[in-house]
């Protein structure tokens, strides 16, 4: 019994090497073009944080403006509030404009730095209706009307294609369960299959097509919207 623990517990190890492997080439593919993949999940959570905050901040504006607050204000009623990681970004806004850049350069940073598609509508709205006399109050309740909108398709979209991404990862996870389960019940027939070349040859071809079919369903239930 140890024995047969011992090579599954190597078998395991084996498995768990090749996939790791080829997902940290991945990573270091990823890191070559200057970013790696964790990093674009965390940006990812983050300007999804972002957009979610955008509405309401939006609105804040919105009432500010219709106060007869300024935009440089209207950013400031943003900033004091307790909305992360928005307030945040627009704080450091206000204090690049405070030490001498543009209200241009300003905005042109902020859609840089967050790399947010939301957030380049609004900063071509305000660039728009600073040049030709739009009202501001309107187009923030559109563009805020705008995102809600999307943002209920994007979660009715997550909603659908999650039996999709479930089914990806039991698929996925029941080669090695099944593996695992017949090592333990037939150890005669597995353990001499595992033990040998062509068995490792294999485990490793399988893992590899696996991880292959992982990417591709994680491609196909991931929907832009």
């Amino acid at each position: 019994m140890i024995l047969q623990l011992a090579i599954i517990a190597a078998v395991a190890l084996f498995v768990g090497g090749v996939t790791a492997f080829i997902l940290m080439k991945m990573d270091i593919d990823a890191g070559r073009r200057g970013k790696t993949a964790y990093a674009k999940w965390l940006n990812a959570r983050y300007v999804r944080k972002f957009d979610e905050q955008l509405t309401d901040a939006l609105g804040t504006m919105s009432n500010a403006l219709r106060a007869g607050f300024s935009i440089s204000q209207a950013f400031e009623s943003v900033a004091e509030s307790d909305m992360h990681p928005i307030s945040d970004e627009f704080a450091l806004l206000l204090q690049q404009m405070r030490v001498g850049m543009s209200f241009d350069d300003a905005l042109a940073s902020l859609d840089k730095r967050i790399g947010s598609d939301d957030l380049t509508l609004v900063v071509t709205a305000i660039d728009i209706a600073r040049k030709t006399g739009g009202n501001l109050t309107e187009i923030f309740d559109s563009i805020s009307d705008t995102i809600r909108a999307r943002m209920r398709i994007e979660r009715k979209v997550r909603m659908l294609t999650a039996q999709g991404r479930l089914q990806g990862i039991i698929v996925s996870l029941m080669p090695f369960f099944l593996c695992g389960v017949m090592t333990v019940m037939k150890p005669g027939m597995m353990i001499p299959f595992l033990t040998s070349l062509n068995g490792i040859v294999c485990l490793a071809g399988a893992s590899v097509m696996v991880l292959i079919g992982w990417i591709i369903i994680r491609k196909i239930v991931t929907i832009k919207v």
